[in-house]
């Protein structure tokens, strides 16, 4: 007697969770965090939905292994936020530095940082720096448009990233965890809490 065809989804496999990670980062950097959905993911990979969630968890956490982040900022930046708003600006800075200043963490994320000049990867790096990171800063501190108030902080550390490990620009790419939280964190905090107009 033949065998019933089978129906459905392909079972996991091997190669399963790599093609469903392939799908993710093309889906991603193609249509943005907000319009991907961990369904069309799946359809995208040929696999049930149910699947990348036991490959992934989240569809946060699968929106970090498709950016290839080298750590979890939701863990790392968990200090700054329940730290208060006051000072907030200086913790995020010297959190901020503390992952940059590390070899083992700033060559994957100057990797990361480069794609931004890939127009096919652009959205999918905005989409991880606000809303994987600062996003959920603002949104933990409770400040007030935060949409406004962390882009800002973002345009600020996005130009020391590019200053400091990209371009290496002296005497910036040298200077001292210490003198860099004394010359950007009070902006930084007014970013955060002072008046924008």
């Amino acid at each position: 007697m033949p065998s019933a065809a089978r129906r459905g989804r392909r079972p996991g496999s091997p190669d399963t969770r790599a093609s469903i990670l392939a799908e993710a980062r093309s889906l991603f950097a193609a249509q943005g965090y907000a319009a991907t959905s961990v369904r069309a993911v799946a359809a995208a990979a040929g696999v049930d939905a149910a699947l990348v969630h036991h490959y992934f968890g989240t569809k946060d956490d699968l929106f970090l292994a498709a950016l290839q982040a080298p750590l979890d900022p939701r863990s790392v930046l968990l200090p700054v936020a329940e730290g208060g708003v006051d000072g907030a600006g200086e913790r995020l800075l010297r959190t901020f530095l503390s992952v940059w200043d590390d070899e083992v963490t700033r060559l994957p994320l100057l990797a990361l940082v480069r794609t931004v000049f890939d127009p096919d990867r652009r959205q999918m790096v905005r989409d991880g720096l606000m809303r994987m990171v600062l996003g959920p800063v603002g949104a933990a501190l409770g400040v007030d448009q935060p949409e406004l108030r962390m882009s800002l902080v973002g345009s600020q550390l996005m130009g020391l990233v590019l200053a400091r490990y990209v371009v290496e620009v002296e005497p910036l790419a040298s200077a001292s965890a210490d003198q860099l939280v004394a010359a950007y964190a009070p902006t930084l905090q007014r970013y955060l809490d002072g008046p924008l107009t």
